[in-house]
């Protein structure tokens, strides 16, 4: 399993829905509001041969309330 992070940016006043709806999905590992340029932290895991881009584009973009992702690729824990 691989751990990556996505950042995502939500339409204005949707954080809460959106970050209920990654939570409802069961997707996630964990969730985290922030500040500055993106509104959520969001923690997953998926297996090597699984493929990053398309589960964001398959599982979390069309989640009603996101307007932008960013994903972070983690290599490895110390």
């Amino acid at each position: 399993m691989s751990a990556f992070f996505v950042q995502i940016k939500c339409e204005l006043g949707k954080s809460y829905q959106v970050a209920t709806a990654i939570a409802d999905s069961e997707l996630a590992s964990e969730i985290y509001s922030t500040a500055g340029g993106y509104d959520l932290l969001v923690k997953f895991y998926l297996d090597e041969a699984e493929d990053v881009g398309r589960f964001i584009a398959e599982k979390i973009q069309p989640i009603a309330g996101i307007r932008d992702t960013y994903t972070i690729i983690t290599f490895q824990a110390f």
